[in-house]
């Protein structure tokens, strides 16, 4: 392919994904295929000659679409969001082009310092600590990584590694062996499957301490677990708290934690993946409380930035706890300017020696949209959510599990858990919207977030109509069942649902 084809079939992506993000509405979200489908569809080998990239774009349509689940599309409402821009897209594809892989600043420098720039333009947009910034007069700063998972884990292993230099200091009679097999973490049962698997990769066991009956960490929990352990000669190491959970978006009370933390001398991370965005916006400032007092936390921007993925910012208090843990340096990573400066070479503050341009697509995405436009993103987030709080508050047969946490409503229908799982499946089974459920002390319920490029009120509507008529639908195929049973108990629960179903019917037309 020469630059001609590449200028000719680069306009056509161009156009094609326009298309797609413009008419994305008229896709289910989910695919309509079966495991396997794409074996079925190409052909073993890769193809002997060249083909033209028509008949490869032409491909995209007939076997890669069909096989997508749309991230994108307003009526994906699982999970967490997973965002992007047209400007982020461009972003990523200048990024593409240079192809430089940014691990030392001679590499390239305008990938080393932009990221520093950006990162810091971040740290005060989401009014974090000043000494979280490059420019601070201290050793902290910002990194981009690659997701919540990578940034979690660095921190792991620099917390497991001060400790381990820092216990055999005061404990020489110790080998290495003996302090590593002592090491343990904390966390809480609410936060994500990746704090558990960092724990894994770390060979360092992560206790899961049961949050409170509102899905909350706090100090208290902490302090036993860490006595706990002190007294049968474990060494306590890191506590990763989270602000936003996975499952209702709870958050942990970082100020109660971080005192404990600080007493046992143990680190402190902040997941805030999700809730981190929401770090912007004044009306939720009581989110920022206690961060100057931890020593790490990390936000995706592909959720809340509009930035695509893979995008996570991590902040350090300390940079230098990291680069020492993992600094391996070879004579051809070095160059002249190595340490002559406060820019740093980013390549010890991760796991991976190589390194995107990842700062270019946040670099373009904040410069054309503005810090209000990101902070309107967010707003607009939340008001949705809240239409969608209010529709489920007005359905007597629903019930919410917990508060409304920014865009991520938890609710189920009342009834047993299996009421819950067979109204899923049965949204699942159409395709027209995409939740995912929950569960905590026994109940299962079904999380409700605003995702999509631009949602809209009309689609948080047709999210709510495809709901309560599948209800609906459900309870009516319920009541046929109980009576051709002839089951008293049946019969009694088809009343108690004909009942419900009425007053949910009676309160809409109201």
């Amino acid at each position: 392919m020469d630059a001609k084809e590449f200028r000719e079939f680069g306009k056509a992506a161009i156009d094609y994904i326009a298309d797609y993000l413009e008419n994305i509405r008229d896709d289910d979200v989910l695919p309509n295929v079966e495991p396997g489908y794409l074996l079925d569809l190409l052909p073993t080998e890769m193809p002997e000659e060249p083909e033209a990239w028509k008949d490869v774009l032409g491909d995209i349509s007939r076997v890669i679409k069909p096989g997508l689940t749309h991230w994108q599309s307003p009526h994906m409402h699982a999970y967490y969001p997973t965002s992007t821009s047209y400007p982020s897209i461009v972003g990523e594809m200048l990024a593409s082009g240079f192809g430089v892989i940014g691990f030392s600043w001679i590499c390239s420098p305008a990938c080393t310092e932009l990221e520093v720039v950006v990162m810091d333009w971040l740290a005060k947009f989401l009014k974090l600590p000043a000494h979280f910034q490059h420019a601070s007069d201290g050793p902290g700063g910002g990194v981009i990584q690659g997701s919540a998972s990578e940034a979690v884990l660095v921190a792991v292993l620099a917390a497991r590694e001060q400790a381990v230099a820092s216990y055999r200091e005061s404990h020489p009679e110790l080998s290495e062996s003996e302090v590593r097999g002592r090491l343990v973490a904390y966390s809480s049962d609410q936060s994500n499957s990746c704090i558990e698997k960092a724990g894994v990769l770390a060979a360092m066991p992560i206790r899961l301490l049961p949050a409170g009956e509102d899905f909350v960490l706090r100090g208290d929990t902490l302090r036993g677990a860490i006595e706990e352990d002190v007294a049968a000669g474990r060494i306590p190491v890191i506590c990763v708290a989270t602000l936003g959970t996975t499952g209702t978006c709870a958050y942990d009370d970082i100020e109660s934690l971080s005192a404990v933390c600080e007493e046992f001398k143990v680190w402190l991370h902040v997941d805030a993946a999700y809730a981190g965005g929401a770090f912007a916006l004044e009306e939720c400032s009581d989110l920022r409380k206690g961060l100057d007092r931890v020593d790490s936390l990390n936000f995706n921007l592909h959720k809340f930035m509009l930035v695509n993925f893979d995008c996570s910012a991590m902040w350090l208090r300390d940079a230098n706890k990291v680069v020492d843990s993992f600094n391996v340096d070879r004579i051809y990573l070095k160059h002249k300017h190595e340490g002559q400066s406060q820019i740093p070479d980013f390549r010890h503050w991760q796991i991976p020696l190589g390194r995107r341009f990842r700062a270019l697509k946040v670099w373009i995405t904040f410069r054309t949209l503005g810090a209000e436009g990101l902070r309107n993103h967010v707003r607009k987030h939340i008001e949705l959510a809240k239409q969608f709080e209010q529709l489920v508050l007005k359905d007597s047969r629903f019930e919410l599990v917990a508060p409304r946490a920014l865009g991520l409503i938890c609710f189920r229908p009342k009834g047993d858990n299996e009421i819950t799982t067979q109204l899923l499946q049965r949204l699942m089974d159409r395709k027209k919207i995409y939740m995912v459920k929950a569960e905590h002390a026994g109940r299962q319920f079904l999380r409700f977030v605003v995702c999509g490029m631009d949602t809209k009120a009309s689609d948080i509507d047709f999210a709510w109509q495809e709901i309560e008529s599948q209800l609906t639908d459900l309870q009516a195929e319920q009541s046929l069942v109980a009576r051709k049973s002839g089951n008293v108990g049946d019969i009694a629960q088809h009343f108690q649902i004909h009942l419900s179903t009425e007053n949910a019917t009676h309160e809409k037309s109201q």
